[in-house]
């Protein structure tokens, strides 16, 4: 039990440093994530639009090549007209007309709506393109920004880093879950010592009973109102020797 106790609080002590360097990078984390997203929604939001605008033409286009046959056919069934000898095949011939004039009518239609999707489209990645350059320039800045912290302590983090993965392989899982879901809850503290007779996370009063319960090391005690885990004097002057 003692090296449970000793083990979780070393790792504690490990975990609170690391939060250290973590405040020492301030929000830099947090706004290259937010950036990097930000960037990430603006690239497919061009992707989107530039495919849409290429939709847009090639249906522009075939539409424009549908336009053209039927103006075609329409000359070829009006020349026909002179031709024909019969009132039915000059009325069947007048019929295709209208047909190909009510088709032509409607894709001009569809065409000037067409249109309207390109150039909006068109407009929307105009628009986009400054905001994406304007991410992308800060992106970059703010990524350097944490490169040089991150060089700063790397050399501490990476001890830091391999120090606790050591301590964790020690832990049992049951006791590294029970610390984890302690620590979130707690603002980073699941372990703590007794000082003066108190918490030193709440600050709650410690009974003179579970003081003497803890220099026997002999079981996990909890504070009665936050629910850390108390560690005895002992536990902290040994895990201080071994740092």
């Amino acid at each position: 039990m003692e090296n449970r106790l000793r083990s979780l609080y070393l790792l504690q002590l490990v975990d609170l440093s690391l939060d250290e360097l973590q405040e020492m990078k301030g929000d830099l984390p947090q706004i290259v994530a937010n950036l990097s997203e930000n960037v990430k929604n603006k690239l497919a939001n061009k992707k989107e639009l530039e495919d849409i605008l290429k939709k847009t033409i090639v249906i522009r286009d075939k539409t424009d090549t549908d336009i053209l046959s039927l103006k075609a056919k329409m000359e070829k069934y009006k020349t026909q007209q002179f031709q024909v000898k019969t009132n039915k095949q000059y009325d069947m011939l007048a019929r295709e007309i209208d047909l190909s004039q009510e088709k032509i009518t409607k894709l001009q239609r569809d065409m000037e709506t067409l249109e309207g999707n390109a150039a909006l489209a068109k407009e929307d990645i105009e628009k986009l393109l400054p905001e994406l350059e304007t991410l992308q320039a800060e992106l970059t800045d703010r990524k350097k920004e944490l490169a040089a912290v991150n060089k700063e302590h790397e050399d501490e983090e990476l001890k830091l880093q391999h120090q606790r993965e050591k301590i964790v392989s020690k832990i049992s899982k049951t006791d590294y879950q029970m610390y984890s879901r302690i620590r979130k809850a707690e603002d980073g503290r699941a372990i703590v010592s007794v000082q003066r007779k108190s918490c030193g996370g709440c600050f709650n009063r410690v009974t003179p009973q579970r003081v003497l319960e803890l220099r026997k090391n002999a079981a996990i005690i909890a504070c009665e109102r936050c629910g850390r885990i108390l560690v005895s004097d002992e536990i902290v002057e040994s895990v201080k020797n071994i740092l």
